[in-house]
């Protein structure tokens, strides 16, 4: 659920694949934002894609690497992560924001909200494996 709306019969969803009524159908996008929807799905499979390296990159360089040494790989990787999500997101918010198919008072969702949630972390975290060294 990233923008949700109220109609007159209940409250319609959207989210990156599905436009929810009652029951759920495709998005309908028109020809000029669908290469922007497809970015954006593409930018946030590739930040979840990102993210479970960087959690088996910490591992294994928990276990081999040095006493003393930094975890750069596992920041470097953390932090292209933030990056598809920055895009990502960037490009719902420009294109996406206030556009909710057959909806009146259109407000962001939960989805959305968490999407920008885990754009903080997300940095936090990049940069956080770039300054942590093993004990």
């Amino acid at each position: 659920v990233w923008m949700v709306g109220s109609s007159n019969y209940a409250t319609i969803s959207t989210g990156l694949w599905l436009l929810c009524n009652r029951t759920c159908t495709e998005l309908p996008v028109s020809s000029e934002d669908e290469a922007s929807l497809k970015a954006v799905q593409a930018f946030m499979i590739l930040s979840i894609i990102f993210s479970v390296v960087a959690l088996i990159l910490f591992i294994i360089q928990l276990f081999t690497l040095e006493k003393g040494k930094r975890f750069y790989m596992t920041g470097a990787v953390m932090l292209v992560c933030w990056m598809c999500i920055l895009i990502a997101v960037s490009i719902y918010t420009a294109r996406f924001t206030h556009t909710v198919a057959f909806a009146t008072n259109p407000h962001h969702g939960y989805c959305f909200i968490l999407a920008w949630i885990c754009f903080c972390f997300s940095f936090i975290i990049g940069i956080l494996y770039l300054v942590l060294r093993k004990k």
